[in-house]
C-alpha cells in the first residue's frame, strides 16, 4: 500500500473497533469513524478519524473487529506545506495524506505535525483524534 502510516513510537495500545468482514484493509490505513463504533479506510477530506489501523483486515476472513490506534507517533505523509504544530486533517486528495486546513472541526483532526514539511514528505505526527467540539 501506499502512503501507509508507519508506527515510530506507541504510546497507546490498539483498540478494538467494529470493521465490516467483507473489507479487506491494510495496515497503516488512515480510518473514518462511523456509527456504531465502526471503521473504513478514510477517504475524504476532514472524515471524522477512527484512528490508523494496526494489523492488516483480509477481506471475508470472519472477522468483525480490527485494532486500531487512537494515539502515537507515526510517519505519514502530507499534501500540501505544514508547521510545526499544525492540526492536521484527511486530505481527501491522497489517501493516507494529511493537509493543514483553515476551516477546522475538532472532530476532523486526525493529528498534530510534529515536523515541519512540504508537499508530498512524510514527516513525523502525533495521531490525536479530537472527540470533542471547540467552544
Amino acid at each position: 500500500m501506499a502512503d501507509e502510516w508507519v508506527l515510530v513510537f506507541e504510546t497507546e495500545l490498539p483498540i478494538p473497533m467494529i470493521c465490516s468482514d467483507s473489507t479487506g484493509i491494510e495496515r497503516g490505513t488512515l480510518l473514518k469513524m462511523s456509527d456504531p463504533y465502526t471503521v473504513a479506510a478514510a477517504a475524504a477530506l476532514n472524515d471524522i478519524v477512527g484512528g490508523v489501523l494496526a494489523e492488516e483486515k483480509v477481506a471475508s476472513d470472519g472477522k468483525a473487529k480490527v485494532p486500531v490506534y487512537r494515539g502515537g507517533i507515526f510517519k505519514a505523509k502530507i499534501s500540501g506545506s505544514v508547521t510545526v504544530g499544525d492540526s492536521l486533517v484527511v486530505s481527501g486528495a491522497v489517501a493516507n495524506n494529511l493537509v493543514q486546513t483553515a476551516a477546522i472541526n475538532a472532530e476532523q483532526i486526525v493529528a498534530i505535525a510534529l515536523e515541519t514539511g512540504t508537499n508530498a514528505e512524510t514527516i513525523l505526527v502525533q495521531l490525536k483524534p479530537m472527540t470533542m467540539q471547540l467552544a
